[in-house]
C-alpha cells in the first residue's frame, strides 16, 4: 500500500491514541501492518481478527483513503443529545461540584443540565468518565537524592552485602480493639459472619516491626506509643537479636528515627550497624510495608477483640506462626526503569 505522510500521520495517531474508541483502533492497526507488509495470517493474529475484516478495510481504504475507515452513515431515529450535550456532560463531571459536595453522582449532573439520568450514565461510559471513582499513585518524589537512595535500597535487596542482614524497619501505630455490642453471629452455609454495626472501643495497639529481607523472617515488639525511646529499644533488640552479623537497616525519615539520642547510639555502633534512610514521601520502598499489608489482610480486617490485651496477644501469636510456617525473602523485581 502507498500511505500519503498525511494519511500515515493520521492512522498512527488513531492507533495509538487512547481516548480513540476501539473500532478506529484496529481499522487503522490493519492499514499499518499492510502497509508494512504483514501477510493476512500475520495480522489474525496480531490482532485477533478476521480476514474478512482486513480486506473489507483494505478495500474501502484503497477506495476513499481515511473517510473510507469512518463509519458510514446510518439510517433510523436521530440522537436526542447531539456531541454538544456530551461535551457539556464531560465538562461539568470534570468540575468541582459546588453547595458543599466533593463529587458528582449521576444524578446531580442531570439535574444540573436538565436530562435524565440514563442519558448521563450513556455519555459517561462512552467517554470512559467515573466520576464516583478515585485512584491513588505514588506522586514523585521531592527528595533531590531520590535517585540515589532508592538505587541504594534496591541495590541492598537484589545483592546484600556478604555477612551482613538487611532489615526493613517501620512501625504500624494506632490498630484499634473494636469490640462488638452484640456477640457475633458466625457464618453458616448461604449466610456470612456477621457483626453488629455498633461498636466498642478498648483501645490502641501500635508495633514496630523488622522484617529480614534475605529469610523472610520478622521480629516485632508491640508498644503504646511511637516515640524515639522505643525506637531505640527495637534498634538494641536487633543488635542482640542477630549478634555476629552487620545490620543494614532500612527505615523512614520519621523524626523519631533520627532523634539526638538514637543518633549517639548508633554512633557507638557505627561498625555494625548501618542506617538508610528511604527518600522522601517513599517509605514505599520498605519491604515491610509488604508485610502489613499482609497482616492487616490476616489479622486485622473485621476482627474482634474484648481488650486490648488480647489484640497484642493475637499480633504476638500471628508473628510466631508467620515466621514458624510462612517466613520466606519476597521476590523483588527491578527492571532498571
Amino acid at each position: 500500500m502507498n500511505l500519503t505522510a498525511s494519511s500515515k500521520s493520521v492512522l498512527l495517531s488513531w492507533s495509538q491514541g487512547q481516548s480513540v474508541e476501539h473500532r478506529y483502533v484496529l481499522r487503522s492497526r490493519i492499514i499499518l501492518m499492510l502497509d508494512k507488509g504483514l501477510s493476512y495470517e500475520e495480522i489474525q493474529r496480531k490482532l485477533g481478527t478476521s480476514s474478512g475484516t482486513i480486506s473489507k478495510w483494505k478495500r474501502r481504504f484503497e477506495e476513499q483513503d481515511i473517510d473510507g475507515l469512518r463509519d458510514l452513515p446510518r439510517s433510523g431515529k436521530p440522537a436526542v443529545y447531539d456531541e454538544a450535550m456530551q461535551a457539556r456532560i464531560m465538562q461539568k463531571a470534570c468540575e468541582k461540584p459546588a453547595g458543599g459536595y466533593s463529587n458528582w453522582s449521576q444524578s446531580r449532573i442531570a439535574k444540573e443540565l436538565g436530562v435524565s439520568q440514563s442519558t448521563v450514565f450513556r455519555s459517561l461510559k462512552k467517554n470512559a468518565l467515573k466520576p464516583h471513582k478515585v485512584e491513588y499513585w505514588c506522586g514523585k518524589s521531592p527528595d533531590p537524592e531520590f535517585e540515589s537512595k532508592m538505587l541504594n535500597i534496591v541495590g541492598l535487596y537484589m545483592n546484600p552485602p556478604e555477612n551482613a542482614l538487611v532489615l526493613s524497619v517501620d512501625e504500624k501505630t494506632q490498630m484499634q480493639a473494636l469490640d462488638r455490642t452484640q456477640p457475633e453471629l458466625p457464618m453458616k452455609p448461604k449466610k456470612p459472619r456477621r457483626h453488629t454495626s455498633t461498636y466498642k472501643r478498648h483501645g490502641t495497639v501500635s508495633l514496630i516491626a523488622a522484617l529480614a529481607v534475605q529469610s523472610g523472617e520478622i521480629t516485632a515488639n508491640t508498644m503504646e506509643s511511637n516515640n524515639s525511646e522505643n525506637f531505640l529499644k527495637f534498634l538494641k533488640k536487633l543488635d542482640r537479636t542477630y549478634r555476629n552479623k552487620h545490620l543494614h537497616i532500612i527505615v523512614d525519615n520519621l523524626s523519631v528515627h533520627k532523634n539526638k539520642e538514637v543518633k549517639q547510639w548508633l554512633e557507638k555502633k557505627k561498625r555494625k550497624i548501618t542506617m538508610h534512610f528511604t527518600p522522601t514521601y517513599s517509605s514505599w520502598l520498605n519491604q515491610i510495608e509488604i508485610w502489613f499489608g499482609i497482616m492487616t489482610k490476616d489479622v486485622l480486617k473485621d476482627a474482634v477483640w474484648k481488650s486490648k490485651e488480647q489484640l497484642n496477644n493475637q499480633i504476638i501469636q500471628y508473628i510466631k506462626t508467620y515466621n514458624e510456617t510462612r517466613a520466606a525473602p519476597f521476590s523483588w523485581q527491578y527492571d532498571g526503569k
